[in-house]
């Protein structure tokens, strides 16, 4: 397996994931602040939440990102559309089987049941994250699909 690439290219390419779906959020293309949202399970300051959810993002990304070595690895070939369709399924997974289970372990976020009286801080994502606008599957997908190519072609199935 690519150990070294793993290390390295793993971690550009998560930082660049993250930054990408920070800039979809700022510029008003989706409302999902994901480095808040995975923050926000340690911290209530919504300022430390965002520093600690990118960290954690980065740590989720690297993990990530030796699947994706090792699935290299395992067949032999990597491909710049082996990890695109890695991607496909990476973001699959996450909108609908990840986000959509988060309300269930998140101490700050509502349940897609909670009511008027919720204090919780947070909305619940929904099925392809949608509550956090129509266009976030679209974006998550474009960003998890340049994630997997990027390991494709950087990184070598040894």
């Amino acid at each position: 397996m690519d150990w070294a690439g793993w290390a390295v290219f793993g971690l550009v390419a998560t930082a660049a994931l993250t930054a990408a779906m920070i800039t979809a959020q700022l510029v008003g293309l989706t409302r999902l602040d994901l480095p808040l949202v995975l923050g926000t399970f340690l911290t209530e300051d919504p300022d430390r939440a965002r520093v600690v959810g990118f960290v954690l993002h980065v740590g989720a990304g690297q993990g990530f990102a030796l699947g994706y070595a090792a699935t290299f690895a395992l067949v032999h070939r990597a491909d710049w559309w082996i990890g695109g369709l890695l991607g496909i399924v990476h973001v699959g997974i996450a909108l609908t089987v990840l986000l959509p289970l988060l309300p269930g372990v998140h101490p700050r976020m509502a349940s897609q049941r909670a009511g008027p009286a919720s204090t919780a801080v947070l909305e619940p994502p929904g099925l392809f994250a949608l509550n956090y606008g129509v266009q976030t599957p679209l974006v998550t997908a474009v960003v998890h699909v340049v994630y997997g190519v990027a390991l494709g072609l950087l990184l070598h199935a040894r």
